[in-house]
């Protein structure tokens, strides 16, 4: 129950496949299947049995390989006792939003069905991870890691290493998902949490054993559900190469701040003297300090770990803030096409639109409550993006959240918030948070350039301080307390799409919305056609897909 290669001996088999699913057939990209049973599990990562959500028996989830435009045939069969999705944290899906496995692009899957996802990895490489999207799943298991190779021929910036190991790590808690979100129904936000996990272990749960002078990748995912976490490695050096999908300058740091939602490549030397040394992860900006460690294990060696995992920042902001300007994108590495990332001179190019989001935290009917520029989300009955196909009237009207915050108010309402944009908009979105708390803010099929960080309110003269020449490229960025956020968006993915708070709480009771990204046309260029397996529910419930 893994993943299958297909070659051009079993084209016909790919092509009925895929052209069932999304109408579309590429016959140069090959074809990876793989087929998920999601299961119900006793898993043990705070030392304390919990039942988790397993894929294929294993938490966490297989790990997807892949090479650049690759096609993905996923195969989900759901064995639980409640529906359940699965998205995929920075995959761009381009033209083809029906396959975010998100609330507001697909029906979930009921329990003892399946939906098979047809992913093409266009023009992407890099590192990523899947997870569980429905209510609080996610505090339960069934999250994985995302590999995206580059294809033969197109230059990396850096050696291959002996080995690549990946690291999914955040915070935990005890008590079960049911239990978290009935909590979050009555209106209470999540408690602190009970520890921090690395690939579902707890405190030494996980070596990675090494040879000596040999050079090493980590893939390090922050697949928590409230804090920033940071990484460090008793005695050595991580060198950034790759953040999301982008190559980056070639910093040096001796500890990284990951916060929610992002994934980070770095390379790591086996250069000091054979024994074993910490890998520590604990929180960061926090009163209370959480801490676990996994064990870096010279194979040489026979020497145990000894003294105390080294300490690292714990509330400092500037130290974090200095981190985040010097990870900038390396303009002359390629990307997942042979030319220069830098070839495209983001920079020179002039917004059509600015848009300022700023999130708050709200009483709506004597209930804890989270919003985006006054509103608070809440989820329809139907999935936005059938209701934009089949026309349903009710379901969501565009424009239903303004594009700048009201000043001096602070009432925030409950609605189905969608922002309209056209097709080829490049957008210049400001995060603005106003709150004492750090936030981490993720659009679903797209990356983008985080041009600017700055203190207090965002203001237009605030752009003298943008960076536009090498900002970073990605998908999830932090926002600061009492501070903003600045990125440039070029929208050019047709489709309906997620904009959310990485802080799982905070998204489920209401700081998300969603960006319709609209054109006329009806070219399958533009966007593919609804897949003839999409499930219908709500008031989709009883239409058809199409007939082929």
């Amino acid at each position: 129950m893994g993943a299958c290669y297909a070659h051009s001996s079993s084209f016909i088999l790919v092509a009925a496949i895929a052209f069932f699913c999304v109408g579309s057939v590429n016959s140069e990209n090959p074809y990876r299947f793989f087929t998920w049973k999601v299961t119900y599990g006793d898993i043990y990562p705070l030392g304390v049995k919990q039942q988790g959500i397993l894929i294929n028996g294993q938490f966490p989830g297989p790990t997807i390989d892949a090479v650049t435009n690759d096609n993905l045939i996923i195969s989900v069969y759901n064995d639980l006792r409640e529906p359940f999705l699965i998205s995929w944290n920075g995959l761009q899906n381009r033209r083809n939003s029906w396959q975010d496995g998100v609330e507001g692009t697909n029906c979930p899957i009921p329990p003892g069905k399946n939906f098979t996802y047809v992913i093409q990895l266009k023009d992407q490489i890099g590192s990523f991870f899947y997870f569980p999207s429905l209510k609080m799943q996610k505090a339960a298991g069934g999250f994985g890691a995302i590999r995206i190779w580059s294809r033969p021929g197109i230059p990396v910036p850096f050696p291959p290493p002996a080995q690549d190991f990946i690291i999914l790590a955040g915070d935990w808690y005890k008590r079960g998902h049911h239990k978290l979100m009935h909590s979050l129904w009555r209106g209470h936000n999540l408690p602190f949490p009970d520890g921090l996990v690395i690939n579902g272990r707890g405190w030494n749960g996980i070596t990675f054993t090494v040879d000596q002078g040999n050079t090493y990748r980590l893939r390090i995912s922050n697949v928590g559900l409230t804090t920033s976490i940071n990484m460090r490695i008793q005695g050595h050096k991580m060198k950034l190469v790759e953040v999301e999908g982008s190559h980056t300058i070639q910093n040096t740091y001796s500890s990284l701040d990951i916060h929610l939602g992002q994934t980070y490549s770095v390379l790591v030397t086996a250069d000091q003297p054979p024994k074993d040394y910490y890998i520590v992860v604990s929180t960061r900006f926090t009163r209370r300090v959480l801490t676990t460690t996994a064990i870096l294990h010279y194979s040489n060696s026979n020497r145990h770990l000894s003294a105390t995992p080294p300490r690292g920042p714990t509330q400092d902001i500037a130290s974090s803030l200095y981190q985040a300007k010097t990870i900038r994108w390396n303009l002359t590495a390629s990307g997942p096409r042979p030319n220069p990332q830098g070839s495209y001179p983001y920079g020179l190019i002039k917004p059509t639109r600015t848009i300022i989001l700023a999130n708050s935290a709200h009483f709506i009917n004597g209930k804890q409550r989270y919003a985006v520029n006054g509103v608070s989300y809440v989820a329809p009955d139907t999935p936005l993006k059938l209701a934009d196909y089949f026309n349903i009237p009710g379901v969501f009207s565009v424009g239903t959240i303004p594009t700048t915050p009201s000043r001096g108010t602070n009432n925030a309402y409950l609605q189905t918030s969608v922002m309209g944009a056209s097709f080829h908009d490049f957008v210049e979105i400001v995060f603005q948070n106003g709150e004492k708390s750090v936030q981490s803010w993720h659009l679903d099929g797209h990356s983008f350039f985080v041009v600017g960080f700055g203190s207090g309110r965002w203001t237009p003269q605030s752009r003298a301080h943008y960076n536009l020449r090498d900002a970073v490229y990605r998908c999830t960025t932090q926002v600061y307390p009492k501070s903003w956020t600045a990125i440039y968006v070029a929208l050019d993915n047709v489709g309906m799409w997620n904009l959310r708070s990485e802080n799982w709480g905070r998204q489920y009771l209401g700081q998300q919305l969603y960006v319709r990204v609209y054109t006329p046309s009806k070219s399958f260029r533009d966007e593919l056609p609804i897949p003839k397996n999409a499930l219908l529910c709500g008031r989709a419930r009883g239409r058809y897909t199409r007939p082929f």
